[in-house]
């Protein structure tokens, strides 16, 4: 069982604390080696193919082999065929509305750090997908920094970015629930029941049907002036949408001068529904990722759109 699946039987995601199934119990899926410390980082290729320099993370997931390409804190992987590009992509399913995620296991990816990072992945939704009739949920996918552990969980912590489709849309979201007792305190809005959050979202609904999409987001953390102990208003979170620039924000704060040695350096893909938001069994599929500190762009040989 993963230490994202299970820390004291608990997992804080997104905006609740929930307890989650271990990834041991996911039907159908590929058993990995087990991940007893957390690996350095190290980019793979495949997916990378034409992403120019740059290049962190390279994964395709053609198999289940992700424990060998440094990921970790995941067991259970189930990469399926229908790909985006290459031969395979790994597949998160829900089967009824009382089971958590199965099929594959949330995992995690450390990286080199940088303040500037890149990603772009392929996603698709299965036919008749629906959304949580919430403004929030699902949760997809985050990075976080070098001010928290290897294993932390994502949903509070000194800064979570977070990546995902809600209600149809592209959001690029913050939260920094950890700083509430730092010296300048929080960056990314006031707690409300425990949480806060900042949300980017695209105008338009984009996620519409059940072909692979490409999503590509952009964060970059501010600036700070340490003469004047404040920060700059010049952090970005941008996102794309099939290479169709869908937010963007240069104007937003993400840390104060507490954390002036801030970088961005962990991935991690946890697909999640909070409970009695999922609207019925429905699956998801991720494919050729890339993480860079340069722009990525979609692939040309996917099958985004078709």
């Amino acid at each position: 069982m993963s230490r994202i699946c299970a820390i004291l039987g608990i997992w804080v995601c997104g905006w609740m604390m929930v307890a989650w199934a271990g990834a041991a119990d996911a039907p159908g899926a590929v058993a990995g080696a087990g991940a007893a410390d957390a690996p350095g980082a190290a980019a793979g290729a495949g997916a990378a193919a034409g992403a120019g320099g740059g290049v962190l993370v390279s994964e395709s997931f053609d198999d289940a082999g992700l424990l060998k390409r440094e990921w970790y804190d995941g067991e259970q992987f189930r990469i399926v065929g229908g790909a985006a590009a290459g031969k395979g992509c790994i597949e998160y399913e829900w089967v009824d509305l009382k089971s958590r995620v199965s099929g594959s296991a949330p995992i995690r990816r450390l990286f080199e750090p940088t303040d500037d990072v890149y990603i772009r992945f392929y996603l698709r939704l299965s036919k008749g997908w629906g959304w949580s009739g919430k403004t929030y949920h699902p949760h997809l996918t985050h990075f976080m920094t070098t001010e928290n552990a290897a294993y932390a969980g994502p949903a509070a912590s000194h800064l979570t970015m977070y990546i995902e489709p809600v209600g149809g849309k592209l959001r690029l979201a913050t939260q920094d629930i950890q700083n509430k007792d730092a010296p300048h305190g929080l960056t990314q809005g006031p707690l409300k029941g425990g949480y806060n959050e900042m949300w980017y979202d695209s105008k338009e609904i984009l996620f519409v049907d059940d072909q692979w999409h490409c999503v590509e987001a952009e964060f970059k953390l501010n600036t700070l002036d340490v003469a004047k102990d404040r920060p700059n208003p010049d952090g970005i979170a941008r996102g794309w949408f099939d290479g169709k620039l869908v937010v963007d924000r240069k104007d937003i704060i993400l840390r104060s001068t507490d954390f002036p040695k801030m970088k961005f350096n962990q991935f991690i893909i946890a697909p999640y529904f909070g409970t009695g938001l999922l609207p019925h069994p429905q699956k998801l599929w991720i494919d050729e990722l890339v993480i860079s500190t340069k722009p990525i762009g979609p692939l040309a040989a996917a099958k985004e759109g078709k």
